[in-house]
């Protein structure tokens, strides 16, 4: 099992990896949870996955078991920045706007996690392990980007599972039924180790 973080800057050095990303994306998010997201080639994408982010993926012979996109808080294209903040501009309908107790930042500092799954071919048993090479990847390269802390929107059982993966985690957001799942907005701090 390996962890890859793939930029535009390396992604032609790791073959397939994140068309393979984008697939299992498609799978997790388009066929398994129903939503209405775009795709095209059998990749599910958008407007976030552009140069200023990264992809970090769990894998293993080609296959990929979990993953994560970092963009930056202060990444900009257009009239998008990153997906916690468009949604509290009001610029995307499936998001409700209060979502964040505070404003949004855009800081360098300050980094946001998106897309993140685990494939729903993981088989169970391994599942626990996936997730725990997910974060870890994760913490690791969103540190070495500068990172001192992550904003996300995950589903809400967080707090069960944060403390496991050492993670020091706080709500930064309501609970909220979004396509018929409970998500709440998180903050992590990456200057803080719990292990």
């Amino acid at each position: 099992m390996q962890t890859t973080t793939l930029s535009f800057a390396n992604m032609h050095t790791h073959g397939e990896l994140l068309a393979n990303i984008l697939r299992a994306r498609r799978q997790s998010f388009i066929v398994q949870n129903k939503w209405d997201l775009p795709e095209a080639m059998g990749m599910e994408y958008d407007q976030y996955d552009t140069p200023a982010s990264r992809w970090i993926a769990v894998h293993e012979f080609g296959e990929v078991l979990a993953g994560i996109r970092l963009t930056p808080t202060t990444a900009r294209c257009g009239i998008y920045s990153y997906m916690i903040r468009d949604a509290q501009r009001g610029l995307l309908d499936s998001i409700p706007s209060d979502l964040l107790y505070y404003e949004a930042p855009v800081q360098e500092n300050v980094w946001e996690s998106s897309r993140v799954f685990v494939s729903h071919s993981t088989p169970m048993n391994l599942r626990r392990r996936v997730h725990a090479h997910l974060i870890t990847e994760m913490t690791k390269s969103a540190r070495e980007l500068g990172a001192t802390r992550v904003l996300g929107l995950i589903p809400a059982n967080w707090p069960r599972w944060a403390p496991r993966c050492g993670l020091d985690m706080q709500a930064a957001g309501r609970v909220m039924n979004i396509d018929a799942l409970d998500n709440q907005c998180v903050s992590i701090d990456l200057t803080t180790n719990l292990h």
